[in-house]
């Protein structure tokens, strides 16, 4: 990419801005134009993730090279098991939509801004890809400038509600979106928004639908705001995708 947002701002947002986002639709998400009042923060990529095949995964399913994913972890700064769920979404990506070019640095990016990779308030990550306790997002009963969604069965099997929705995960899906978009990135059989390499892979897949092309600036911009609405959301989500490429470098 061409410019890198500066490693100091990214810094202080990193440091000092947190906010569980919630995909702010009342149904199955749709990509959206970008705000018409949206600035253009330019993104670069991170370096690609080194690859093996582990022939026992399904259909050789890329797995992310074991000191590859160790070295960048430890640079980046990022959870181990949460680096392996985003690079391992941009190894499947790169297969299925290559014209994307979608980097891992972006879903960590918005791993970051929606729940400190599943470890915000104190949570821990474990090696499987799960919080110590669920990610649960705001009730979206219509306050606090959030839409107001009534729950589904379906959807309180997930948060436990039965009157209002909540995004549920490290990366904050809602029900209906998870329905359309949901991913089985660990091949264990299931696809659940509260496993990260589960969610990651749903997340690439969603960025990646609307065939923007992630290493442009307007590629990036329309595709992260189809995510969340939101000038601010999408400035720091670049912001920590900066940091954490040039952490890895």
């Amino acid at each position: 990419m061409r410019v890198v947002v500066a490693v100091v701002a990214a810094c202080c947002a990193l440091l000092g801005l947190l906010a569980l986002a919630v995909l702010r639709v009342g149904g199955p998400v749709e990509a959206g134009a970008p705000d018409p009042e949206l600035t253009q923060p330019s993104v670069t990529v991170a370096p690609a993730p080194a690859r093996t095949v582990d022939p026992s995964r399904s259909a050789g399913r890329p797995l992310v090279d074991p000191a590859w994913l160790a070295r960048t972890a430890a640079a980046a700064g990022i959870p181990l098991p949460a680096l392996r769920a985003y690079a391992g979404a941009e190894l499947v990506l790169r297969g299925e939509q290559p014209g994307c070019r979608l980097g891992w640095n972006t879903l960590a990016g918005i791993g970051w801004v929606e729940s400190q990779h599943g470890t915000v308030g104190g949570r821990t990550l474990g090696a499987d890809g799960r919080s110590s306790q669920p990610v649960l997002g705001p009730a979206l009963d219509g306050s606090g400038g959030f839409a107001a969604i009534h729950s589904t069965p379906a959807s309180a099997a997930w948060h436990g509600d039965r009157v209002w929705e909540h995004a549920v995960g490290p990366l904050q899906f809602l029900a209906s979106t998870w329905a359309r978009w949901g991913a089985d990135g660990d091949g264990d059989g299931v696809a659940d928004p509260n496993d990260l390499d589960d969610a990651a892979l749903a997340a690439a897949r969603y960025l990646c639908a609307d065939g923007h092309v992630l290493t442009s600036d307007g590629g990036w911009n329309a595709a992260t705001n189809s995510y969340n609405h939101d000038a601010d959301y999408v400035a720091r989500v670049a912001a920590a995708a900066n940091s954490y490429a040039a952490r890895a470098r």
